[in-house]
């Protein structure tokens, strides 16, 4: 049976583009890919779901179109198209004349009437036809053989709508009817004006009542008071609209069934595009490759005689072990007691050596060892099995301990820590100084990838294919390397060391040439033995507190439900927030402007609209309160006990050096940077956090640490004096701005102030600052005007770091860590908005990241050099806690405040508070 899809390629491509906006995918060479990898992946998931038999994508063409002819301000609304996405086009393009699918575009048509005319056609032959866009105005076109077929948004499932569907959704009686809809409240996505003052609801019901425009226009005196004269004084408005807003399904194109038959790829040209975009997941997904046979292991002779070998030549170009058997790599497996004392002897009088470690599970706690490699020169390594029986891997481990722990040694490895921590469980510390390749790439290009593979095709024109490969998508997620005998492991394990002696090469010439090493040496490699120690130690948490908070706020829900039923009139599920749309918005109507999502046409009940409608009705915050329980119910208070490690009690967070833009370190497995602070509710989870037997809980928090850092970078006079002179400067702000003593500001004031101090130093708009503050936009207006008189200095420095961004593409903070910003010189005002947001963001979140790295090397190196038994167990943001003996609670105080204060000197005194107590909660 066939099957036609018809794709709106810009509409899917600008959806594409903004979904990625946040956290837009970089290559190498600072492409913007979002886009491409966008379209790509919804294209391919079109064919991989739907199989269709015939498919064309239609693009809009160069030059306006008869509707620009008929209307000069049609669309004229709009922002220029994004750089990346004129860019990405072209692109986009040859990718789909690889898949060898028709490209559709018609001059002076949009892609709206070739797919109309196509789709009609196709229809009126009985051919099932799907229009593949997330425009509603399609909806006009389907009929019994015509549907359209809808992106999600927030998941990668699809909505097909028919007839039924559209006429459901729309509330009409017939698709065509759409058209007539439009006409009447316009679409300000095209610039079609409508009827002034008729919205959805209103066009919905003059539409129901009337059948179309040209009835009601025939009919106007049916029409009462206002609505009456704006329908009659805009009559021919409307009809022009309509006239816009309709779909043409007449364009001189024809149907050619054969032309739109679904092809097999090019597969060669693909895989190049997807190569020089760097698509390498895509490449691994959709080309699935011939898996190499792996070569024998080199004779081992003795291996003092492999290390007197001469040196070979220089191999040919890599591919990343498909080709091993033809290149002049010295891999070898060192099996014997000789062998490994001759490698230990060997790696303990090295300057330098790289190594690796391959284990049981990803997760370096719950990891046993199966083997370690080393690498000290470029294309020779050597495999040192470990058997899983515990006291004989010991003893082989134990012959490396010297070379680890040797201090004048510089140990080479990607994500290190990992590896610190495994042969932390057999007594081995690592020692020296420490070159992380993938953290030497995040301080050079921190928005990018920094796995292994993708640095070895980067740098090294590898072709991945990694061991993963070979033992499947369990082996991949477990990465379990005991699955395969040594014999086979030995040479990917090899690899790794060898890559990773060859990527510290290149890399530590990189941060030269970028001016990064200072950062990287003093500040990122220094941290990771203290984010391996403070992982090693996790966090404990009391299960009985936990089960207590369950059943209080369990019970909590279910009375909250009762109060949410009687205030409904009707039992529904709370937890479905289609139902809740319905029960707000159809039943009990406590807004004329409720919102519905575009795919399934449902009410928007989302945590920021029920908060805007608070006190529209009490059932709202009732709402609310109840998915606040059980979030924290699913998410924290039933999920944490069953994250502890039976093999030590505890909570092991990751703590993450190479995942956000900004430097600050994020959390995972589980993340504990997330667990809320407001509200007593969230409170209640911290409770659950406590020291270890015998010690109190010790949690210091830097005090207003990005507005110190704002005053440091903008040398604001006042801003200065407030925290030089120790006031409260949310109160400092408030009296300033509304000019009066300090003593005399209100609770009020001063909470308006502190959204301000908070706000505005981010780039918050007038509108915005409103929204937060519970006030209308014109006294928010006057806020921030009154700010920046006050503080002037600020808005100097904003204005330049915008104005930095855009002569160097990147802002630095305080240790020269840089944040690229590719979007500053964008045309498009949304995506050049964003980017200078960030250009003043950036520096400061940045510096109090890289401040607090600072004092959480510095005080454990100061816990080391004291002999302090107490431990550091967790960072979250700009606040360290810790699990203290008693008798040493002075001293790790002193310790902890005066490097905290300390570490680093800005204009303004650093202040860190501190508190004590039998928990989180009570210490914070």
């Amino acid at each position: 049976m066939e099957r036609l899809f018809l794709l709106d390629a810009y509409a899917l491509i600008y959806r594409a583009y903004y979904a990625f906006i946040k956290n837009p995918r970089i290559n190498s060479k600072g492409e913007n890919t979002s886009a491409i990898m966008g379209f790509v992946n919804t294209l391919e998931d079109v064919l991989r779901r739907q199989d269709p038999t015939h498919i064309g994508v239609a693009f809009d063409p160069p030059g306006p179109t008869f509707r620009h002819e008929a209307y000069e301000q049609y669309k004229a609304q709009r922002e220029e198209t994004p750089e990346a996405i004129r860019w990405s086009v072209p692109i986009i393009k040859d990718v789909i004349r690889a898949y060898r699918i028709p490209i559709l575009e018609v001059p002076g048509y949009e892609a709206d009437d070739v797919i109309g005319t196509l789709a009609t056609q196709a229809g009126a032959r009985g051919i099932d036809t799907y229009m593949m866009t997330p425009d509603k105005d399609y909806g006009q076109l389907v009929g019994e053989h015509v549907f359209m077929y809808r992106p999600r948004y927030g998941d990668k499932e699809f909505d097909t709508l028919g007839v039924e569907e559209v006429k459901a959704k729309f509330g009409i009686a017939e698709p065509a009817q759409i058209i007539d809809m439009l006409g009447l409240m316009g679409d300000t996505a095209d610039n079609i004006p409508g009827c002034p003052g008729v919205g959805e609801k209103t066009a919905q019901k003059l539409i129901t009542e009337f059948g179309s425009i040209d009835n009601l226009l025939a009919n106007t005196g049916q029409l009462k008071g206002a609505l009456k004269k704006k329908v009659e004084e805009n009559a021919e408005q409307i009809r022009f609209s309509r006239f816009l807003a309709t779909i043409k399904t007449d364009v001189p194109v024809t149907l050619d069934m054969d032309a739109l038959r679904r092809e097999q790829p090019d597969e060669e040209t693909l895989r190049k595009l997807f190569e020089d975009l760097e698509f390498k997941s895509l490449i691994d997904r959709l080309f699935k490759k011939e898996k190499a046979p792996l070569p024998p292991p080199s004779d081992q002779g003795t291996l003092f005689a492999l290390f007197d070998a001469a040196p070979q030549e220089e191999p040919a170009t890599p591919s990343r072990l498909s080709h091993l058997e033809d290149l002049p790599y010295r891999y070898h497996l060192v099996e014997t007691d000789a062998d490994r004392r001759a490698l230990a002897d060997r790696l303990l009088g090295a300057a330098a050596f790289a190594m690796d470690t391959e284990t049981t599970n990803a997760e370096p706690m719950w990891a046993e060892l199966v083997g370690m490699s080393f690498s000290l020169e470029e294309n020779e390594a050597y495999y040192v099995p470990v058997p899983a029986e515990r006291s004989e891997a010991q003893r082989i481990v134990d012959l490396f301990k010297p070379a680890f722990a040797r201090e004048e040694s510089l140990k080479i490895g990607q994500n290190i820590k990992y590896d610190i921590i495994v042969l932390g469980h057999y007594g081995v510390e690592v020692r020296g100084t420490l070159f992380d390749t993938m953290i030497a790439h995040y301080v050079l290009q921190p928005e990018l990838h920094h796995g292994m593979d993708y640095l070895a095709e980067i740098y090294l024109k590898y072709e991945p294919i990694h061991i993963e490969e070979l033992i499947g998508p369990k082996g991949r997620k477990q990465k379990n390397m005991r699955d395969l005998p040594p014999a086979e492991v030995y040479r990917y394990a090899c690899e790794d060391a060898d890559v990773t002696l060859k990527l510290k090469h290149i890399l530590e010439r990189e941060l030269d040439a970028n001016d990064a090493r200072r950062l990287f040496e003093e500040i990122e490699m220094p941290l990771v033995p203290v984010l391996a120690y403070m992982e090693r130690n996790g966090v404990r948490i009391d299960p009985e507190a936990l089960r207590q908070t369950s059943e209080l706020f369990t019970g909590r829900m279910r009375q909250i439900e009762q109060e949410v039923y009687a205030l409904a009139g009707e039992e529904f599920n709370i937890a479905s927030p289609k139902q809740v749309g319905e029960v707000l918005f159809d039943k009990l109507k406590i807004t004329d402007k409720a919102k519905k999502t575009r795919s399934k046409g449902q009410y928007v009940t989302s945590e920021e609209v029920l908060e805007s409608l608070k006190t529209k009705h009490p059932i709202v915050e009732k709402i609310l309160g109840y998915r606040g329980l059980r979030k924290l119910l699913s998410t924290y208070i039933d999920n944490l006990p069953t994250l502890v490690n039976p093999a030590t009690g505890r909570i092991h967070t990751s703590f993450n050096q190479t995942v956000t833009a900004t430097g600050r370190l994020s959390s995972s497995n589980p993340n504990l940077q997330n667990i809320p602070v407001r509200g007593e509710d969230g409170k209640e989870i911290r409770k659950a956090f406590i020291p270890d037997d015998g010690c109190e809980f010790f949690s210091a928090d830097y005090s207003q640490i990005e507005l110190r850092i704002m005053a440091h970078l903008s040398g604001d006079p006042h801003m200065i004096e407030a925290f030089r002179e120790g006031h409260d400067i949310h109160a400092a702000t408030a009296a300033k701005v509304y000019k009066k003593p300090i003593d005399e500001v209100t609770r009020d004031e001063r909470r308006k102030a502190k959204t301000a101090n908070f706000g505005i130093i981010y780039g918050i708009s007038a509108f915005g600052l409103a929204e937060r503050m519970g006030v209308d936009r014109r006294e928010a207006k006057e806020l921030i005007d009154e700010y920046f008189l006050t503080y002037p200095h600020v808005k100097a420095y904003m204005e330049h770091s915008i104005e930095e961004a855009r002569r160097l593409g990147y802002v630095e903070t305080i240790s020269r860590r840089k944040r690229y910003l590719p979007d500053i010189h964008s045309h498009n005002a949304v995506v050049r908005g964003y980017a200078e947001r960030n250009a003043i963001n950036a520096p400061i979140q940045g510096s109090a990241a890289d401040i607090i790295k600072v004092a959480m090397v510095r005080i454990y190196r100061r816990f080391q050099a004291e002999g302090i038994r107490s431990k550091m167990i967790l960072q979250v943001h700009d606040e360290l806690n810790f699990s203290v003996y008693p008798e040493e609670r002075e001293r790790v105080e002193r310790i902890v405040i005066e490097e905290m204060q300390g570490a680093y000197p800005l204009q303004v005194p650093l202040e860190a508070d501190c508190g004590w107590g039998a928990n989180w909660l009570e210490a914070h």
